[in-house]
Parts: C-alpha cells; structure tokens; sequence
C-alpha cells in the first residue's frame, strides 16, 4: 500500500493537534468459547499462534452458530492504546490498513465511537481478525471467565501497512508515537517511523508483543534503543527472555514454571540491574515492565521506580498490558512524572479486566481522564 495515509494526513489538525500517534495492525478481536478437541482437529494449538484466512472464516462461521454468540471488538494492540487514551481525554489517531469488509466497519465505528480519529488504508484480503477461543471443558463458558485461552491471529489486510504509507506530517504532528511490536518484522516501516519521530524529537512507545518476539528482536530493540528515543513496554515473561538472550542464559525457558511472586522477585534481583545501566545518561530509553497483579517497574535516567498495585480476579486479561500503555503515556504527554504515570497504568488496566478486550465504557475511566486535566 502506498502513499494513502500520507495523503489523509492533511486534514489531522482539523479537530485539534494529535497528541498521540498509534500505529500497528488494525484487528478485530473476536471472544467466544470453543471446544479444545475440535481446535485440535484445525491445527489451532497453541495458546497464541497464525493461522490462514480461510481457517479463520471457518472457525468464525461455526462460533456464529455457537450459545453464546462470540462478541467483536476493535483491536491491536496499537488501536487499543489509542481508543484507552481518547477515552481518558487524551486526542489519539491510529494509522493501520483494513479490508473491503464487515468488519473493517466494526473496527472504524469502535474507534470513532471512543474519540480516536482513524487514518485507515484499504489493504489486500480481509480485515484482521484475532480469534479470542475459551477451552473451558464443556465449550459452555462465559466468554473470558474460565477454561484455557488460545487465540489465533489472521492479520489479513493489517499486513499491507508499509514504509510508503506513513508520511512526516503523520508522525510530526504527535507528542508521542506508539508502535506495536508486532511490526518489527517489518524493519523498513519502524526504522521510517523512528527516523521521522526522532528528526521531530517525538518519542516512540514499544510494546515487545510477545515472548516469541522478543525472543527474536532482542538485538533489533537493543540498536533502536541505543539511537533513538525510545519508551519499551514489557510484561515478566517477556523481561525475562529480553534478560535472557542478552546475557545468554536459560532463564527465558524458565520463566513458565516462576509464580508472579517468585518473576518480581527475579526481575527486581537480576533484571533491574541490568536494565538500570541501559538506561543510565540519558532520558531515554525509557524500561517499563508490567507486573500485572503486581504493579510494574520503570527504569529511567539510571534510577528504578516501582509502582505496586493490588490484585483483582479478572474476567479477560485481553487488553490490559495495552490499556497500562494508554494510561502510562497519556500521563506522560500530561507531563506526570514517573511514578504516576505508572500509578494510572496500574488504575486503568484493572479498570479493563471485567471487559471482553478494551470494551470498556468511557463513563468508567472519566474519573481518570479528569485527574489527568
């Protein structure tokens, strides 16, 4: 695709300066329970994994018949800390592709809905889809509240995002830019987009997106955070294997068999200190490690903060590490320091796990969104 979010961006002081720019993959996320045998019997059986378009559809026919009825949300990581910023007040954009498709108007109607202003190009195939699965025993159970997870990722049309399409004027006008970590397969699109936040002294928010991602692109975010101004995201799993292949050691295959506890500890022990040097001189980079239930860690100009919480039973934990970002940068833009920044991370994903995805009402987070002015 080329060149049709640069030619959009003409208009994104229409409503008002952006202050923040996500951009990523521009998926529907799809929650519903399935039966784990006939997963099995489509190949779908990992807790997270890709699957093709047409397996997608098939799965997606067979939940439409399925009680109860599977329910679609707007998602990506990217659009999900878009929409949680515009609805704590803060003017979001999000740049992606969508199909030709039903669902490209779901994703587009959610993200107006919330306040953020979509910069959307037509790519090839159908709209993304994430397929959200609950494998609880009977096939039976409420969406998001009990059983074994597996989603399964059919990025379709999110694909077709390339260097071409995001234009300086895009990203210039922002006061930070969020990125999905998703996209660093594609290495020209991010080196563009850091290149342009850099030129314009924009900080660029990294959310590692995976354990097998970072597992991966360790030495890619090293060299980004090493040039440019760089905020990273991880959760335990992923700090740990981030930890893990720089220092050469098994604790990244470990970190599965750890209690929360016992990856705090771990990470406060042997991460930090290693972190903490990275982090040493500057402002950025910028570390953030969330702990989920138990609240999160930034390192920042050589210091450690920590930020603790206290836990909740949740109905879906899709969503949370994003809605942490949205809340953590929109206090940043609103020149918060560290620690509450953190603090709003904590309060806003919490206020996420009672809801499918990043379906929260904007009425819940107004008591946020005025603290933050």
């Amino acid at each position: 695709m080329t060149g049709i979010l640069g030619e959009t961006a003409a208009g994104i002081t229409a409503g008002g300066k952006i202050e923040m720019l996500c951009i990523g993959n521009a998926m529907v996320d799809v929650f519903a329970p399935a039966d784990p045998a006939w997963l099995d019997g489509l190949g779908i059986t990992g807790p997270v994994q890709h699957v093709d378009g047409t397996t997608a559809a098939a799965v997606l026919e067979k939940l439409r018949r399925g009680v109860p009825a599977p329910v679609a949300a707007a998602g990506g990581a990217a659009a999900n800390v878009a929409k949680i910023a515009a609805m704590l007040g803060v003017r979001s954009a999000f740049a992606g592709c969508v199909g030709r498709d039903d669902f490209a108007g779901i994703f587009t109607g959610e993200l107006e809905a919330a306040g953020v202003v979509p910069f959307l190009g037509e790519g090839e195939g159908n709209t993304g889809l994430c397929l959200v699965l609950e494998t609880a025993p009977s096939g039976r159970a409420p969406c998001g509240r009990t059983g074994r997870q597996r989603i399964a990722a059919a990025p379709g049309a999110a694909l077709s995002l390339d260097e071409d399409a995001v234009s300086e004027e895009l990203v210039s006008g922002a006061e930070a830019v969020v990125l999905d970590g998703y996209m660093l397969d594609r290495h020209r699109l991010v080196r563009r987009v850091l290149k342009l936040a850099n030129r314009h002294g924009i900080p660029v928010a990294l959310d590692a997106a995976s354990v097998f991602q970072i597992r991966e692109k360790t030495e890619a975010v090293l060299q980004y955070s090493r040039n440019y101004p760089l905020i990273v995201f991880m959760n335990a799993d992923e700090s740990i294997m981030f930890y893990s292949t720089i220092r050469k050691t098994a604790a990244g295959d470990a970190a599965d068999l750890m209690s929360e506890r016992e990856k705090e500890a771990f990470i406060l022990r042997e991460i930090c200190p290693v972190l903490k040097c990275m982090t040493e001189g500057d402002i950025f980079p910028v570390i953030v490690i969330k702990l989920g239930g138990r609240g999160a860690v930034v390192l920042a100009g050589g210091n450690v903060h920590r930020a603790g919480t206290f836990a909740v039973t949740p109905k879906n934990t899709v969503g949370a590490g994003d809605a942490f970002c949205a809340a953590f940068l929109s206090a940043w833009i609103r020149g918060r320091p560290i620690r509450k920044c953190a603090s709003l991370g904590n309060k806003v994903a919490r206020a996420i796990l009672s809801v499918p995805g990043t379906g929260v009402r904007k009425e819940k987070l107004a008591g946020f969104a005025r603290g933050l002015g």
